[in-house]
């Protein structure tokens, strides 16, 4: 596992345009995350992994705001306590909504879109409807995967699997689709 002064050498190499960096930087950020998440959602490591994606991609569309002057690792795990304080809230929501009577998948008022999320409906337009699908309803609007699942006709686990393979077919492309603008 990279140090700090690895992570930190292979995003600003990234962000020069170094692809290939930029997918090392990704990877190794993965398994520092994957620790972060299945330390504090212990024996809920699905639900890890999908933090785990979403934070990837969530680092993917906003390098551009990390500033060198600070470590990157307090800026990396920022983000994942954000996702993580997000994922808790959607969960509490889902269950007061249950238990209050209000539609349960119910957007959140309070959860604002985001520049990230619109990066993201960018690139989530180019994965195959049944993961685009599955990610915008579970991921985006906040539906339950049974939800999902019975509004689209398909099992909980087509939901679940076609979430997770949406999610890295996105770091895929995101790997793929370092900035062209930079130094031009």
């Amino acid at each position: 596992m990279a140090d700090e002064a690895a992570l930190k050498g292979l995003l600003l190499k990234g962000l020069a345009g170094d692809e290939a960096a930029h997918r090392t930087f990704l990877t190794e950020a993965a398994a520092l995350l994957r620790a972060f998440f299945r330390s504090r959602l212990r024996g809920r490591n699905e639900d890890a992994e999908d933090l785990v994606q979403e934070t990837l991609v969530a680092l993917h569309t906003r390098r551009e705001s990390y500033d060198p002057n600070y470590p990157l690792t307090a800026w990396l795990y920022a983000i994942a306590r954000y996702r993580l304080i997000d994922f808790l809230r959607r969960a509490k929501h889902r269950a007061h909504a249950s238990l209050d009577g209000v539609d349960v998948g119910e957007p959140d008022p309070d959860y604002q879109a985001s520049d990230a999320r619109r990066d993201v409906a960018t690139l989530l337009d180019k994965l195959p409807e049944k993961q685009r699908t599955a990610i915008r309803m579970v991921k985006l609007e906040e539906r339950s995967v049974k939800e999902t699942a019975d509004a689209t006709g398909l099992t909980e686990s087509d939901i679940k699997i076609s979430i997770h393979r949406g999610l890295k077919t996105l770091m895929r492309l995101m790997g793929q689709e370092q900035p062209q603008e930079t130094g031009k």
